[in-house]
This record gives structure tokens, sequence and C-alpha cells, in this order.
């Protein structure tokens, strides 16, 4: 397309939560994809400053907005809400749909009752996760509404005590608790209305942290996974029934446990859906789709091809 006549797309990145690094990654990669693509693109480091962000997008207005925050401020509805009163369509889900998805707590209730299987849990306060354990170990603990891992512990038996380092805990008041799942991860991304893939994913050391997900070397891939083609199957239309159940679009990507000492399908567990998964070179998504022989910059362009208000 001619320079005068294609697209302009706002590529959203930076944020101020505490994937900013992360989002500045993706949203460098998915700018530069989209201009190789032919779009017109402008890098918009979103801060804290929504007059300096509605100017941004304003003075020139673009034809979209490519959402390329992660965490909160950008995952959870708040961004999606400013982009719905400009009028602007952007890509990825609605308010509704994000803010519910970035609520852990409520997303695992929403999914029980379309029957998706989830571990035993319970919302604490962070005082009576301090003053001792609120479910016998192992357990994982891990704030309610962030993303990438970020914040989350195993709590084991034979852990010295304490559960959480009091003056490192910045994630609010209320913390999930959850039963620990043994045995492997596994995650699924959907593109459209489809499966992509089942990904296994082994960490190098401890568990799949924030560290792991975003370290060179933190993790090996296995794409696909080399898992029982029952489990592969029951994971592709666990992570497509979430998807569908919180109203996500174009994209998302579900994790999962799998206890392999169960038989069948039985030891599968679901963990969370990521409505705005990663762009960086070490993404999961992206994996995916280029395993399907969807290019990287492809994926980009048919994101933002989708991009649209929601009210």
């Amino acid at each position: 397309m001619g320079e005068a006549n294609a697209k302009h797309v706002a590529v959203l990145m930076g944020g101020w939560s505490a994937e900013r690094e992360v989002s500045l990654v993706s949203g460098a990669n998915i700018a530069t994809a989209l201009e190789a693509k032919g779009y017109r693109v402008t890098r918009v480091d979103v801060k804290r400053d929504l007059t300096a962000l509605i100017a941004a997008l304003s003075h020139p207005r673009p034809d979209a907005v490519f959402n390329a925050l992660h965490g909160r401020g950008g995952e959870d509805g708040l961004i999606q809400g400013v982009l719905e009163y400009l009028g602007l369509p952007y890509t990825h889900s609605s308010v509704k749909s994000s803010a519910i998805a970035m609520d852990k707590e409520m997303t695992k209730r929403l999914l029980a009752s379309a029957g998706m299987p989830v571990a035993d849990g319970v919302v604490a306060s962070k005082d009576q996760v301090l003053a001792g354990h609120v479910l016998p170990p192992p357990y994982v603990v891990k704030p309610v509404d962030e993303g990438s891992s970020v914040g989350v512990r195993i709590v084991k038996a034979s852990d010295n005590y304490t559960v959480l380092a009091e003056d490192a805990w910045v994630y609010g008041d209320k913390v999930l608790v959850e039963q620990f799942i043994p045995g492997r991860e596994l995650t699924v991304g959907i593109m459209g209305d489809e499966a992509l893939a089942v990904t296994e994913i082994v960490p190098t050391q401890n568990f799949f942290d924030y560290a792991a997900k975003y370290t060179d070397g933190g993790a090996t891939h296995i794409c696909p996974a080399q898992i029982p083609e029952d489990v592969a199957l029951e994971a592709r239309r666990l992570a497509l029934l979430a998807h569908r159940v919180l109203g996500c679009e174009p994209v998302s990507r579900s994790d999962f446990r799998w206890d392999d000492s169960k038989p069948g399908v039985s030891g599968l567990c679901f963990l969370e859906t990521n409505t705005q998964p990663g762009f960086t070179p070490l993404s999961l998504l992206p994996e995916q789709a280029a395993a399907r022989g969807i290019a990287y910059a492809d994926l980009c362009a048919w994101i933002v091809e989708r991009a649209r208000c929601h009210v």
C-alpha cells in the first residue's frame, strides 16, 4: 500500500505495571513488523498521564490502535475504556472481557461454572497469609490481578516460613492462595476460533516465573508438546472454552498444569487466560503461530485488521 494511503496504527507500549519492560519489547517488535507490512506506525510509550495519551492519539488520529501493553492498566480494561471513549478501534478484548480475565479469582469462578477444572484455593488478605499457612503446603501464592507470573511463589512444607516478604509484596491486600498442582506446564494459544498448538514449558530451574519467561535460556518450549493425544485435544478444547466464555478476541493464551501421574485427562488443571499474550522474541503465541506457518508480521497484521470498538 502506498504511504499516503497506508493505514495508520498507533502501537501502545510501556505502561506503568510490573511488566513495563516486557511491553516495550513487545511493542517495538510489533511496530517494526507492521511497518514491514506497509502500515504507517506511531509508537506511543504510555505513562500514567491521560492528557498526554489523548494528545498522542489525537494528532494525528490513528485508524487503529494495537494494544501491546501488559499487566495493570493495559490488560485490565482501563486502557480499553479510554479507547472506547475516544472511539478508536483497538486490538484484543473488550473492557469487560479484559477486566474479568485479569481477575484470576473471578476468572476461576466463571470458568468453573462452565466445567473448567481449576485448582482449589482461597482469596486471603495479606495479613492472613503473613500470619500462617492458609492452606496445607505445598501451595502457590500469587497476586489476584497481575500477569506474567509476577509475584508468584510456591510454598513447600520444607520451606522456612515466611510465605511473603512483607516489604516486597506490593500487589495489594488480596492474595490468591491455590493448591499446588504437580506435573508439567502446558499452554495453548487461540487465534480466531482455533487452538494453534499445545506447548510444554520446561523451566531450567524452579518454575515458569517472570524471569524464566523473559530470560533467554530460562525455559525450553516443546511445540508441539510430547503428550498423549487425548490430553492435547482436551487442553485445546479447554483453552477454546476459556476464550469463548471470557469473550476474548481475536487471540488469547491459556495456561494449564498437567499432573501426568493421573489417568487420562483427569490431571489437567486450568491456571489462567492471557488476553494480550506477549510478542517478545521468547513469547509463546507467536511461536505457536510460526509452527503453523504464520509469520510474525502476518500475525501482527491479522490482529490489527480485527481492531474494533466494542460498545
